[in-house]
């Protein structure tokens, strides 16, 4: 118990020192970029007296080092700037956008574990016959398959072609319009998860042979134990401790991929919020909407690394 909560102190006492670094990063970045953010709330035709004034009232004359600690000093207050010619919440735009991504994010999560789990499970159990040859070419094809290609020809083919699925419109509400909720989120869904699914189902076939050819495995059929009892109480729970980890990183990935899915089918999240910000110049809008994606990316591996120390107990003797 003493390592287990050693090992778990260890990623808290991370996390604050990673997202400490990621605000760094992402500040000195967006300071070092050619744009003016005078000029890109006041116009191009702003005269230098009102350009100078804006400068002064939001700090831009100070030190970069300045800079940082005022804006650190807004984020510990929930401040995260303003961006625009209204001086719109960042932090506001944020709040409105995010849900949407972690809403895609984790339903394609789900349709890639599912998917993934059932074609590994069959790979595994029928290792070196023709499922298996049919499961490893569409996984393999799954992983070459790029989602942006995919959710394109998605558009083509569900929207423009059948018109049985929207490539844009209004997101309903989930609780209040499950139905619309989840016709808008399908394509886009389903395009974040097919590579997902792909690499998934190699980690959890390779797994599952592993545990297959293990010695209480074979005491276990010895002994009379019918496959199917098997293979899920005991092979497939011991199998999907390697996979979890893997999947901290592809909930990253997807979280990433959220943001290009979210342009293409028009979806009002994150990936829409750097698109107006960088279209416009909004480099505090920018700037706040990356900082949020990387934070999130972080905790999620954070969070998935501790689960799969309690769930693992050959760590806790590390």
């Amino acid at each position: 118990m003493n390592n287990l909560l050693r090992l778990i102190g260890r990623r808290l006492i991370a996390l604050p020192i990673m997202i400490f670094g990621v605000t760094i990063l992402v500040f000195f970045v967006m300071a070092l970029s050619p744009i003016d953010q005078a000029y890109s709330v006041l116009g191009e035709n702003a005269s230098e007296e009102q350009v100078n004034q804006y400068r002064e009232d939001h700090g831009l004359n100070d030190p970069v080092i300045v800079q940082y600690g005022n804006y650190m000093a807004g984020l510990f207050q929930g401040d995260m700037g303003t961006y625009g010619a209204a001086n719109a919440s960042v932090a506001e735009r944020v709040s409105q956008a995010l849900p949407v991504t972690l809403q895609l994010t984790f339903f394609g999560l789900i349709i890639a574990v599912f998917f993934a789990v059932i074609l590994g499970v069959v790979s595994a159990l029928y290792r070196d016959r023709w499922p298996d040859q049919i499961i490893r070419v569409f996984s393999i094809a799954c992983i070459a398959t790029p989602s942006f290609w995919l959710a394109v020809l998605f558009i083509l083919l569900f929207s423009s072609m059948l018109h049985v699925l929207p490539a844009s419109g209004d997101l309903p509400p989930l609780f209040t319009d499950p139905a619309g909720w989840l016709a808008r989120m399908a394509m886009p869904a389903i395009a974040l998860a097919v590579p997902v699914t792909g690499q998934l189902t190699r980690v959890i076939r390779t797994s599952m042979v592993e545990e297959l050819d293990r010695d209480y495995v074979r005491t276990a059929l010895g002994a009379g134990i019918p496959k199917s009892v098997v293979v899920a109480r005991n092979v497939l729970r011991n199998a999907l401790i390697t996979p979890v980890t893997v999947l901290g990183l592809r909930v990253g990935y997807l979280i990433g991929g959220a943001v290009v899915i979210e342009v293409i089918f028009n979806l009002p999240g994150m990936g829409m919020a750097i698109l107006s910000g960088i279209q416009s110049s909004y480099t505090m809008l920018v700037q706040g909407v990356v900082l949020v994606v990387a934070i999130t990316f972080i905790v999620v591996n954070i969070i998935v690394d501790m689960l799969y120390i309690l769930i693992d107990p050959r760590i806790r003797t590390v």
